[in-house]
């Protein structure tokens, strides 16, 4: 494409941010699967003031420009947190949108991975928005459905766009789309009944009166679970926080279940419901009445449809017939509980391609892969 001079710009005043988080709006005006965000959101999220992210990464954002309108957008990030347990000299991009043009698509990664190197980084992965705890990959199959919460949405250009940029697949994000009320299979009842069979178990739906220390004890098992998937960076304390707050308003006791073993927290799964449905209509704005559309569709409507973002073993348990029984116990409990709330579908996500071992047990519950996200990676 062509039609002027294209200028890429670092984000440096609240004008530019608000052109920056306003550009999807352009990019997807002819896409009914796109799910507007709540531009006050988007506003925290990238304010360092506000996102504990920021206390452990530096962030640059660039926006393109052809005769002064927005066609396209990137972030960097440097995760000190991340170099501290890989040390492989990483950075990562993200935030990703942009009109089919070449020239904005290779201008932006120009600039992202020029600040990247400037900064000692010698490869490029992503994308991520910002963190991998956070939404991760860029969609290269579903283009036809809403994403989940948390979860991006791309135009079907982006990927060969970005694989002309020297990009190349280094993993991709698995989503699983599953029924409510679907039958249980016999042999996941036989290992739901034999975890259950253990006299030390207890399985609970989280306290929300102690919100904070429950979503500790998620996470802490969280931490050990995933601690050996790829590209896995623990969560701050600041974070744990800042997510506890955020989850508070949406959050009610069926949406976590917590497996104690002789009081120990063993493992856990949790579901968010899907606020994409609550908010789609409302283009971003709060005000005047969208607070009220949302609290009502929240708590009174209830979203029909759910997104299990985490759910873990400890280390201790994995490989064994007492660790595959708690993961189905969790699951299924939070199903059960979901099923009497209205929710009708749910979404698992995301499985790495090469986690079989969850793959099969996730398609044991019927469950089917509807979308695939990919991260990319390249050397500088």
């Amino acid at each position: 494409m062509s039609g002027g001079p294209l200028d890429i710009l670092p984000v440096n005043d609240r004008t530019d941010l608000d052109a920056f988080i306003r550009l999807p709006w352009t990019i997807y005006q002819d896409d009914p699967s796109w799910i507007p965000p709540l531009v006050f959101e988007r506003k925290e999220h990238l304010d360092p003031a506000k996102n504990p992210y920021f206390q452990h990464a530096e962030v640059g954002l660039w926006l393109a420009r052809r005769n002064g309108r927005p066609v396209g957008r990137i972030s960097a990030q440097i995760d000190r947190a991340y170099l501290e347990r890989y040390d492989d000299a990483t950075g990562h991009f993200g935030m990703l949108e942009a009109e089919n043009d070449g020239a904005v698509f290779s201008g932006l990664f120009a600039a992202a991975t020029e600040w990247l190197r400037a900064r000692g980084m010698t490869r490029a992965v992503g994308p991520f928005n910002l963190s991998i705890n956070e939404e991760s990959g860029l969609l290269i199959d579903g283009f036809d459905t809403p994403p989940s919460i948390m979860m991006g949405h791309a135009k079907p250009y982006y990927a060969p766009r970005v694989e002309a940029m020297g990009f190349a697949k280094v993993k991709n994000l698995l989503c699983y789309h599953y029924t409510i009320d679907d039958p249980i299979p016999a042999q996941v009842g036989r290992f739901v009944a034999r975890a259950m069979g253990d006299q030390g178990l207890v399985v609970r739906h989280v306290k929300l009166a102690d919100l904070s220390n429950e979503l500790a004890r998620i996470l802490d098992i969280f931490n050990d679970a995933w601690s050996q998937n790829w590209g896995f960076v623990p969560m701050s304390d600041a974070e744990i926080s800042h997510m506890a707050k955020a989850l508070r308003p949406i959050l009610r006791p069926q949406s976590a279940v917590i497996a104690e073993l002789n009081g120990a927290p063993v493992a856990m799964a949790v579901s968010l419901p899907n606020i994409n449905e609550a908010i789609a209509d409302l283009n971003g704005r709060m005000l005047p009445f969208g607070w009220l559309k949302l609290l009502w569709r929240i708590k009174v409507k209830t979203p029909k449809s759910l997104r299990i973002p985490l759910m873990g073993v400890r280390r201790a348990y994995q490989g064994t017939p007492l660790g595959a029984g708690l993961a189905f116990t969790v699951i299924k409990t939070l199903r059960d509980a979901q099923e009497g709330l209205g929710v009708e579908t749910g979404e698992l996500s995301w499985i790495l391609d090469d986690n079989l071992a969850m793959q099969r047990m996730i398609e044991q519950l019927g469950a089917r892969v509807y979308k695939t996200y990919r991260i990319y990676e390249r050397a500088l």
